[in-house]
């Protein structure tokens, strides 16, 4: 996911967006640790969209109180 993507969204799709991948993490690592996981990378990439959407977020809502 772009940071563009993410900053064109509101501050509760961003927050839903979060939950749905945390939960995605945590399936991909139940995934992973059956081996039933095709690709053990995605979790990577799936934490630092995490990462990224938080950071976003704490943007977005600096920007609003301040």
């Amino acid at each position: 996911m772009k940071a563009k993507e993410i900053r064109s969204m509101t501050e509760n799709e961003i927050e839903d967006k979060i939950s749905d991948s945390l939960k995605k993490i945590f399936h991909q690592r139940i995934q992973k640790s059956l081996g039933q996981s095709e690709n053990p990378h995605k979790i990577r990439h799936t934490k630092r969209d995490v990462a990224r959407l938080y950071t976003i977020l704490a943007e977005k809502k600096r920007s609003n109180n301040g």
